[in-house]
């Protein structure tokens, strides 16, 4: 059946106020008509400023607004499950900002804890998907940040769209093509070592606690005294053989630091984390260490660093955002656009059934470095 003259100008009209433009023979094709008569249709409604025809192309009017596209499907219902070692310290801000996005777009989070205890990542990822969780964010508790040869297969084996939270896995691991977003812990030091040499500081030590954070820290701390052409300070004990005991850690710890200043070569040192320099600081001074004076210190975290009394300069990595951000990501696997329109930013890989974009995504956050007075750049209040 033939349109009429009317209904066809309205067709045309309908389908380039949808597309913003398309070529005039192709458009002729979709409506079935001779690309003679969608020509002179085409040069009526442009005559009348209704289109604009250029290069063989049709196109809606500059300056005139056109229908928002279609929205991807609420998040009403929708479930998030989440798996953290605990919900304590450095982990409270990284599941705040998962929730707050999640529950902005309508759906609900659900937390599951691991506790670092041996294979119940595996089993809280179970049990959330049981209770209807449409995707997971997933933080296992691998020591290094990163699986072992063998380990951490199940990540990349779940039915259900998976983001990695301040998490990676190696190159030719089945996790390493799943989303993930993480702290660039590595950057966070890299900048405490620039910031320290800045001041004048050749000599700077790392002391760092046994965690999935100080793989990235050594990486980055490296390169940057490498690149700065500092000078190379022996590796904390703590690096080759870490200490189980607390009172041990701050022991070793500590000695390493006083012997190092003793030396009369290192003037400046990193702290992983600030909870540790906060305990750390008061022992050196009692042993005659001055800080900032004859060590200065940025402490790596800021969870606590300010409240020191003698305030903490600190790298603090953003782990609200970090939260954030991933939450976005699997939301957008999981086609949900939040408020305002924007869809998340993750990814539905080949075979999966997730309805997001189609490529995978590696987001690294950057940390801040935060100015004290424990480096030396700000001075001591009277």
């Amino acid at each position: 059946m033939r349109l009429h003259v009317d209904q066809r100008h309205e067709r045309v009209l309908e389908l380039v106020r949808e597309r913003g433009s398309l070529r005039v023979a192709e458009l002729a094709e979709e409506l079935g008509m001779s690309a003679v008569t969608l020509r002179r249709d085409v040069e009526a409604l442009a005559a009348q400023g209704l289109v604009e025809r250029l290069h063989g192309a049709v196109v809606w009017p500059t300056g005139q607004s056109r229908p928002a596209p279609a929205a991807a499907p609420p998040a009403e219902g929708l479930v998030v499950g989440m798996v953290v070692p605990t919900t304590e310290y450095y982990y409270a801000d990284v599941v705040r900002g998962a929730r707050q996005t999640v529950e902005a777009a309508g759906a609900r989070l659900t937390i599951g804890l691991s506790r670092y205890l041996p294979d119940e990542d595996a089993a809280q990822a179970r049990r959330l998907l049981s209770t209807g969780a449409d995707g997971l964010l997933l933080t296992p508790s691998w020591e290094r940040g990163c699986p072992e040869r063998g380990e951490g297969l199940w990540t990349a084996e779940q039915e259900v769209p998976v983001v990695l939270v301040e998490r990676s896995a190696p190159l030719g691991h089945p996790a390493a093509g799943l989303d993930r977003v993480r702290s660039d812990h590595a950057h966070g030091a890299a900048e405490a070592v620039a910031h320290l040499a800045g001041l004048g500081h050749r000599a700077i030590a790392l002391a760092v606690q046994d965690s999935p954070t100080a793989p990235r820290l050594r990486v980055g701390y490296r390169a940057a005294v490498e690149a700065l052409g500092l000078t190379p300070v022996s590796a904390a004990p703590l690096d080759d053989a870490p200490s189980r005991s607390e009172a041990k850690r701050f022991e070793r710890t500590l000695e390493y630091l006083c012997e190092a200043v003793a030396s009369g070569n290192v003037t400046a040192a990193i702290v992983h984390s600030d909870a540790d320099a906060i305990v750390l600081i008061p022992r050196l001074q009692a042993r005659g260490v001055r800080v900032p004076e004859d060590l200065a210190v940025i402490a790596y975290d800021d969870e606590v660093a300010g409240l020191a009394d003698l305030p903490l300069t600190a790298v603090a990595p953003d782990k609200h955002a970090v939260g954030a951000a991933a939450a976005r990501l699997l939301l957008d696997r999981l086609g949900v656009v939040e408020p305002g329109g924007a869809v998340g930013g993750a990814v539905a890989g080949a075979g999966e059934t997730g309805r997001g974009s189609a490529a995978r995504r590696h987001l690294d956050i950057l940390p801040t470095l935060r100015i004290r007075v424990s480096c030396g750049a700000v001075a001591a209040a009277p």
